[in-house]
């Protein structure tokens, strides 16, 4: 297996793979660029059919934190971190629990910090706060944590905030709407940030349709929300006005993009896209796509004000200010006839190099 040649390998600063024999921790930690600063992204705690897949998801989530961290205005480079589960773990309940997977969370600390603070970690699937209070008793280098002053650690909130708030742009751009009232949509998951999400879509009088693999989930959003249910495949056959995709990722394939009968896709889903020309698929179905790594941002953006004067109105206006970003990119993009997720790629490059060039012209002036 060759990084280099890795279909998802875009200029990587780091590819670093490690492994700990006495705790069975097998780990890789991606750290795609740190131009804007150190790179931050979650850890995932995955059973991955292969390392292959495992390298795969590394090398898209950091890519896709770098463009997220650009995007939002945030000193952060993009990382992301692995765990590959042994195939005889939940990873749904790795849960800080007893021996073994604890003494693997104390050897991933012990990883992110050898890199003396290049890359800083946090929660992600499969993953929780306390897994990561356990990485954060060995190392530093960990945001979203309770001592970060932003409330328990978790990220969810913030996230569907953002999700929200971006959604509502979405419902702008492509059906003329200020408001969700009346706006049908088909949410998909209904973990942390997708249950979050739908409570805020139904108390802005949204129509929501669900599916969810957790029967009790789906109770809740029936007698609490009002939501239709529907089996987790059927999802994408509703004729909504909004797909909001919340689960796992590459939801958007040759299979489910012709399957679509909605008029934009707004989710929290990391990774949403099978690969890059199903934008432009959707595109030509006159889907209007809300790029993943833009509309998600909200935890990054949490994670930016922690600290003691943390201010949660502060932050949760920060996070609502997706909507601005997105709408600057739909507008782009009908402006320049192409794919949104083209277009979020080619701004958060140029603000890099805004970045790079800024930084050359300090130095010059400093010495000149």
């Amino acid at each position: 297996m060759s990084v280099f040649t890795a279909k998802s390998f875009r200029n990587h600063e780091q590819v670093l793979f490690h492994q700990d024999p006495a705790s069975g921790l097998r780990a890789i930690i991606a750290i795609h660029d740190t131009t804007l600063g150190p790179a931050l992204g979650g850890c995932r705690y995955w059973h991955y059919d292969n390392d292959e897949a495992a390298l795969e998801d590394a090398l898209r989530l950091s890519r896709g934190m770098t463009y997220k961290a650009a995007l939002a205005n945030l000193a952060f480079g993009g990382g992301k971190a692995v765990i590959m589960a042994p195939a005889n773990d939940d990873p749904n309940d790795s849960g800080a629990g007893g021996g073994m997977t604890r003494a693997r969370f104390q050897a991933f600390g012990r990883f992110v910090d050898s890199l003396g603070g290049r890359y800083i970690t946090a929660e992600d699937v499969g993953t929780s706060p306390l897994d990561l209070e356990i990485v954060h008793g060995v190392t530093p280098y960990v945001a979203g944590v309770a001592d970060g002053g932003a409330g328990d650690g978790d990220p969810s909130p913030a996230t569907a905030w953002g999700v929200f708030h971006g959604l509502k742009a979405a419902g702008l751009a492509a059906l003329g709407r200020n408001e969700l009232h009346g706006v049908h949509v088909a949410v998909q998951g209904l973990g942390h940030v997708g249950g979050y999400l739908a409570e805020h879509l139904a108390e802005a009088g949204a129509v929501l349709t669900v599916a969810d693999l957790d029967e009790s989930r789906l109770r809740w959003a029936k007698s609490n929300l009002g939501a239709n249910v529907v089996a987790v495949d059927a999802i994408y056959d509703v004729p909504a006005d909004i797909f909001a995709p919340n689960a796992m990722g590459a939801v958007l394939n040759d299979d489910t993009i012709s399957r679509l009968s909605v008029r934009a896709v707004a989710g929290s889903a990391n990774n949403q896209l099978a690969e890059d020309r199903h934008g432009r698929a959707m595109a030509a179905r006159g889907i209007l796509y809300a790029p993943d790594y833009v509309i998600n941002a909200g935890g990054i953006i949490n994670i930016s004000h922690e600290g003691r004067t943390y201010d949660r109105d502060a932050a949760m206006n920060h996070c609502a200010r997706i909507h601005g970003t997105l709408a600057e990119i739909f507008q782009r993009a009908g402006r320049e006839g192409r794919p949104t997720n083209e277009i979020a790629d080619q701004l958060a490059e140029e603000r890099i190099a805004a970045h790079v060039t800024a930084e050359i012209r300090r130095l010059h002036a400093a010495v000149g």
